[in-house]
């Protein structure tokens, strides 16, 4: 059987890989790229990245999850909703059974007994940082799932955090209670009587779940990672994790009331056991859906390539001139700053190696970065005393340590001669030479490369 299982591999992965998408009709680019980001999808999964991460929230969560429901019931206890927390907990955990009508009691009874105006200004903040850690964990697994090494501000954090937490449950809540004020309201009622309208409202109300799981996880995908994201790539994966979310729900459900032998062997413990195997599922999929939307929005990523990402020396060096010199550019012309994404786009590199070497620079403080969302990156220091040697030795030196250096090396004579013979070389020709003289050289030309293949320069 594995014999047949490998001989079939081939032929499905020229399939999937072979043909180039923009040469086919628009339904087979549609398939191709469906089946290529669904490949993609599922070798993250299997070399672990996405179970991972979901594996770190499931804790996370366990720890943060009464916190989190304390804060959100003080909050709602003002606007008189507080009685809701239950029932949305209740549908959360409906998978479960019985055993989800337990955990939900449990965790109600948890929150009862935290008396938030009796912990004091440092129980308070404990609380209160407990809810962020979880919210930062969250962005970090989203952030890694986006290729973003950049965090939100610490200012920003603050602000959105605190959004999240004090505003978000308000606003889901009410949402909820229009919902069903509108759903009991005499006029649709009578609506609802009407034979094909009523069929029609009646298929509706059937859907709202799937279009509520949705919509929340569309709104998570577009305001959790810390890049931008575009809502049609957020939709994408939005209704493929809705759509996971509720069958799989259906699927654990069956599973809960088939699972007597986990009662057995973990006796009191199983309801904890299989409350946290449905966490585990809930953030699984909740990051396969922004793993498909990135996919959908970064089609440049949709190759085998592992994400383990590596630059040779010479790439290194010429992609920092690059980068210092296109950076010179926009500064002595009074543009804005580049972006990660807009120096990939004009390298023709991708956005990982492109980060990875401006991450370098960073290191080096020969570039800064502001505080604009995406940020934008500025000299870090005078180009006109920055040497092109400089720029060449922060690439090259960017992975040495402490305990790997080249005074550790041995000392062969013949060698160490022609090593500085060597730098002695690069040093002569690029004698005195700065990134400002780079930087002015072509000053008056577009900055911007047209696409490989085409890389006549315009004045």
């Amino acid at each position: 059987m594995s014999g047949k299982l490998k001989s079939l591999k081939q032929p499905v992965l020229n399939f999937i890989w072979g043909p180039h998408p923009e040469d086919l009709p628009r339904l087979q680019q549609f398939t191709i790229s469906a089946l290529r980001i669904g490949h993609l999808v599922i070798r993250d999964f299997m070399k672990g990245q996405l179970t991972l991460r979901a594996m770190g929230l499931v804790y996370t969560t366990l720890l943060a999850l009464v916190p989190l429901l304390a804060v959100s019931f003080s909050v709602l206890k003002g606007f008189g909703v507080h009685n809701q927390i239950e029932p949305i907990l209740l549908n959360f955990l409906a998978p479960m059974g019985e055993r989800g009508a337990e955990t939900t009691a449990r965790v109600i009874e948890f929150v009862d007994n935290i008396k938030v105006g009796v912990l004091g200004s440092l129980g308070l903040a404990l609380l209160f940082y407990t809810v962020v850690s979880l919210i930062q964990k969250i962005e970090r697994a989203f952030n890694d799932t986006w290729r973003v090494s950049e965090q939100r501000p610490l200012a920003q954090r603050f602000s959105d955090y605190l959004s999240v937490i004090l505003v978000g449950p308000v606003l889901v809540f009410t949402a909820l209670g229009l919902t069903a004020t509108i759903s009991s309201a005499t006029a649709v009622l009578w609506i609802m009587s009407v034979p094909v309208v009523g069929d029609l409202l009646e298929f509706l109300s059937r859907l709202l779940p799937y279009l509520l799981i949705i919509a929340a996880f569309t709104f998570i995908y577009v305001f959790v990672p810390n890049t931008k994201v575009k809502v049609r790539s957020a939709l994408v994966g939005g209704v493929v994790a809705g759509f996971l979310w509720e069958t799989i729900g259906w699927g654990f459900a069956a599973f809960v009331v088939s699972s007597t032998k986990y009662t057995a062997i973990y006796s009191a413990f199983a309801t904890m056991v299989i409350f946290m195997i449905w966490l585990y599922l809930s953030w699984l999929i909740l990051l396969i859906g922004s793993s498909i939307a990135f996919y959908h929005q970064h089609p440049e990523h949709r190759n085998l390539q592992s994400r383990v990402l590596r630059l040779s020396s010479r790439m290194k060096e010429k992609m920092a001139l690059l980068v210092m010199t296109l950076v010179g550019q926009h500064f002595f012309q009074g543009r804005p700053g580049w972006t990660i994404d807009d120096l990939a786009k004009t390298l023709h590199v991708g956005v990982d190696a492109c980060a990875m070497l401006v991450a370098s620079l960073q290191r080096a403080n020969l570039l800064v970065a502001t505080a604009d969302i995406p940020a934008r990156y500025l000299p870090g220091c005078a180009l006109e005393t920055l040497r092109i040697k400089d720029v060449l030795a922060s690439v090259r030196q960017a992975e040495e340590s402490s305990n790997l250096r080249l005074d550790v090396l041995p000392k062969l004579p013949a060698v160490d001669a022609l090593y500085n013979e060597l730098e002695d070389a690069v040093d002569n020709n690029i004698a005195g030479r700065t990134v400002r003289d780079l930087a002015l050289q072509d000053s008056d030309k577009i900055t911007i490369l047209p696409p490989s293949g085409d890389r006549r320069r315009t004045d």
